[in-house]
């Protein structure tokens, strides 16, 4: 057993309320999308405001990939119906398009109907647009399309004195950064539990692939779906949103200096295969640079260490200032079950997993414990719901269930502990719903993904645009939870404002700009 008496102990004298003052932001991705089921190719919408500065809505790789941002919160209900309320907002400012609910992209015709996002006529904005043209130039455009759920995460300083106190030290920001370091290193570990749990991309449109060859044992349905029978994630897979050269790097997340150099490194590194593309000879760009990185946000990890960043400072600058204040778990797909695509009962076991992670024992993570680590994922993502499939834990074979299980009884012990406060028992009865998936891979929503496509022998875009017309419907139907949408309104004039204000004051040009930016 990992969860020790002492660390249940040391648990248990957490404050009264303990779960009610962790931290938490949502940022979920949607593409808009034509009735047809199609691709949206208009810009982003100027009615929910400028891109580069509204709080709450912006877009990710292009124009039609919307993101809804929560504050932060410490209640969980808040922040799924401040999504529930970005998501009204959306459909009530362009009711001619849905929202995608789905993290494999709808049809996609040629990667050039992928418009790229535009910020605007600041040097910012022109950077963060070259940035993604630079990505349309490395991998393609349609990986930019994928979209996903990333959960940013922390806990009350007062768990950080008490651990600090267990173990003899002072609570100071070096201590703090290793606890969720910590933290991290087990989240990789056991990242295919999560994949497991919450995997809802085992199948894709077939113009996803274009030409491209796979080695994948694809099977198909309708006129134009493929699927893996036991996949639980293509979108976390070699297929989606991931990079094997930067496998390579070996950026560790054993010590923060050690994190922050690798980052530093890669984004100094040239690389031989992007020396191809233009990169500012005779003012013709088409990326920032030929470097490993163009910068530190395409380092696509699973998990990220993040401080919030000042006017100006580059992500891990934050780190070296101030060190860790939260992290970033972007291995999420979209819940395509749920109108706000991610649930309370899912945010609850993610306060639970993420808790136990930062108790149990987390040795330092090697080249050879990543490529175990990166194992044990990629058979969760391809064959998770296999029966009896196997995954390595100390080098030894173990079932998926029963290493799973094993987890789930440590689990419970901090659900309970979590509810002891409570009258409803919010956390057992959410890892509850989440056991029965262990139980029953058929309840997980990859495998009711795949039923439902083989049971009405459809494609899974239509299955999504099903779910897309239903949270359409709903959202029309019903009022706004948290935010007034007259708020929301002035939001987006204020963000126009801001963009207006941030172009004006722009004194360099843009070559100046990046030359600045990337100088030492």
């Amino acid at each position: 057993m990992n969860l020790s008496k002492h660390l249940i102990d040391f648990l248990r004298m957490q404050p009264a309320g303990f779960s009610a003052q962790l931290s938490r932001g949502i940022e979920k991705e949607a593409l808009r999308i034509k009735p047809n089921g199609q691709l949206a190719d208009s810009p982003h919408p100027k009615n929910l405001g400028s891109a580069l500065t509204h709080s709450y809505i912006t877009t990710d790789y292009s124009e039609s990939l919307l993101e809804f941002i929560t504050p932060v919160e410490q209640n969980t209900k808040k922040s799924i119906e401040q999504l529930l309320d970005l998501h009204k907002f959306s459909y009530q400012q362009h009711p001619n398009e849905l929202l995608w609910p789905m993290s494999m992209p709808c049809f996609v015709g040629k990667e050039d109907d992928i418009q790229l996002a535009y910020y605007g006529e600041s040097n910012i904005g022109k950077m963060k647009t070259l940035y993604r043209e630079g990505l349309k130039h490395r991998y393609g455009s349609y990986m930019q399309v994928i979209s996903g759920v990333h959960f940013n995460f922390s806990f009350p300083i007062s768990f950080w004195q008490a651990w600090a106190k267990d173990k003899g030290q002072d609570c100071c920001k070096d201590m703090i950064s290793c606890g969720y370091l910590s933290v991290l290193r087990n989240v990789k570990r056991h990242l295919w539990v999560l994949a497991y749990l919450f995997g809802a991309s085992p199948a894709l449109c077939s113009s996803f692939l274009k030409d491209k060859k796979s080695n994948f044992p694809f099977e198909k349905i309708g006129k134009g779906t493929l699927y893996l029978p036991y996949a639980t994630s293509l979108r976390m897979s070699d297929l989606g949103y991931t990079n094997k050269a930067q496998s390579s790097l070996g950026i560790r997340y054993n010590q923060l200096d050690e994190y922050i150099a690798g980052i530093k490194k890669a984004i100094k590194m040239p690389s031989a295969d992007f020396a191809h593309i233009p990169y500012g000879k005779n003012g013709d760009y088409k990326q920032l640079n030929n470097n490993v990185l163009q910068i530190e946000n395409e380092y696509y990890s699973p998990v990220r260490p993040k401080r919030v960043t000042l006017s100006g400072e580059k992500p891990s600058e934050a780190l070296e200032r101030d060190g860790i204040q939260y992290i970033e778990i972007r291995a999420l797909d979209i819940d395509p079950f749920s109108p706000a695509g991610v649930s309370e009962d899912q945010v609850k076991f993610l306060d639970l997993f993420l808790t136990w992670c930062a108790l149990v024992e987390s040795p330092e993570l090697h080249a050879s414990d990543e490529f175990l680590n990166t194992a044990n994922m990629q058979q969760t993502l391809l064959y998770g719901r296999k029966p009896n499939v196997k995954l390595k834990r100390d080098d030894q074979d173990i079932s998926l269930t029963d290493w799973a299980l094993d987890i789930f009884a440590e689990l419970k012990i901090i659900a309970e502990i979590f509810d002891q406060d409570s009258t409803n028992k919010a956390y057992q009865l959410a890892l509850e719903k989440q056991l029965a998936k262990i139980n029953n891979s058929d309840l997980t929503p990859s495998a009711k993904i795949i039923n439902q496509l083989l049971e009405q022998n459809i494609d899974n875009g239509a299955l999504g645009m099903q779910l897309a017309k239903q949270y359409q419907a709903e959202a029309n139907t019903r009022g706004f939870y948290q935010f007034d949408p007259e708020y929301l309104n002035q939001e987006t004039q204020k963000s126009f404002d801001k963009q207006v204000s941030i172009e004006a004051s722009d004194k360099l040009d843009f070559t100046d700009f990046l030359q600045a930016y990337f100088a030492d």
